[in-house]
């Protein structure tokens, strides 16, 4: 349950970008926004490695890396838009969620005897 919600939380801003691109690009920082990057293409980039972290959060395969990743995302992105954080706060509870996907012990197999 906890891959589908952090999963969920990267791949609803990833598709909504498609639909409503002007809404979502007030989010990142004015440092970024400034690059020579076309904001379309930082976008939809972003997108690009939200959908890869979701997915690869629904794998299951190698959790650690992608839980590790969507936390510390997640927790840069409130970092960046304190400012904003009557909207950002749920990035907080879904970093959570996310690290304790890293924490989360393995399955152990039982013991054959």
């Amino acid at each position: 349950m906890l891959r589908i919600g952090v999963a969920f939380a990267f791949l609803y801003p990833a598709l909504r970008a498609i639909f409503d691109p002007v809404s979502w690009l007030a989010y990142f920082p004015t440092v970024i926004r400034d690059l020579p990057i076309d904001s379309l293409v930082l976008l939809h980039g972003f997108g690009a490695i939200e959908v890869t972290i979701a997915l690869w959060l629904l794998s299951g395969w190698k959790i650690l890396t992608p839980a590790l990743l969507a936390a510390l995302m997640l927790v840069s992105i409130v970092a960046f838009n304190t400012a904003d954080m009557d909207v950002v706060f749920r990035d907080l509870s879904i970093a959570m969620m996310a690290f304790a996907l890293v924490l989360w012990p393995k399955a152990q197999a039982p013991n054959s005897a």
